[in-house]
């Protein structure tokens, strides 16, 4: 291999760094400021490297990932060995735990989330209802077991085993455990635009 082979392949592993910063970010429902006070880098540092305006070093990259909480090759691609398994690092925020699904960053990716049945008192607002949120994107879930409270805008839902919904995450919308057990469902996450095919919506009782 030439030295310039060798340059465009750690060229491509750099560009998608940028890519990869700015989905694990969004996934994970993190601001610029919230994570620029977690690892002491700039907001404007951030910014341009998820933009791929700045190239990463190791200064930048390990406290990322120890903010994230997934291993370094998680940000920079480790290299494909053929082995089709996904080894899994659940990590947990808000109360739930949240199992990766897929290797990749960038574009749509998928999590298992689990909420145990007592109750988080911060995930609720003054109104008694989950609390809120809002961000770019679409979302697509997918209950596997227990009772699943959305709440969608100004509509709850109660989703079931089996029930699946999909929505506009700028419509503000938040989650709780609304059964006596742990409630277990598939979640897919994508960027703006990409849109599945079955809608969130009121039910009929």
């Amino acid at each position: 291999m030439g030295a310039g082979e060798g340059g465009g392949d750690l060229d491509h592993v750099l560009s998608e760094v940028g890519p990869r910063l700015r989905a694990l970010r969004r996934s994970r429902g993190t601001t610029l400021s919230q994570l620029s006070e977690a690892t002491g880098i700039s907001v404007s540092t951030l910014s341009r490297l998820e933009a791929g305006l700045r190239e990463p070093t190791l200064k930048h990259l390990l406290p990322l990932a120890k903010a994230h909480g997934v291993p370094l090759d998680d940000l920079v691609g480790a290299p494909q060995t053929g082995d089709p398994r996904i080894h899994a690092k659940p990590f947990t925020r808000h109360g739930q735990t949240w199992i990766p699904l897929t290797r990749y960053l960038g574009g749509l990716h998928a999590y298992k989330q689990i909420l145990p049945a007592a109750p988080n008192a911060t995930r609720y607002g003054p109104d008694g209802r989950p609390a809120q949120g809002s961000h770019e994107g679409y979302e697509w879930l997918y209950v596997l077991s227990g009772r699943l409270l959305l709440a969608l805008g100004e509509h709850d839902l109660i989703l079931t085993a089996g029930e699946a919904a999909e929505f506009d995450t700028r419509t503000p919308h938040g989650v709780a455990n609304a059964g006596e057990h742990p409630v277990e469902w598939l979640a897919l996450y994508g960027p703006q635009g990409e849109r599945m095919h079955v809608r969130a919506r009121p039910s009929a009782g």
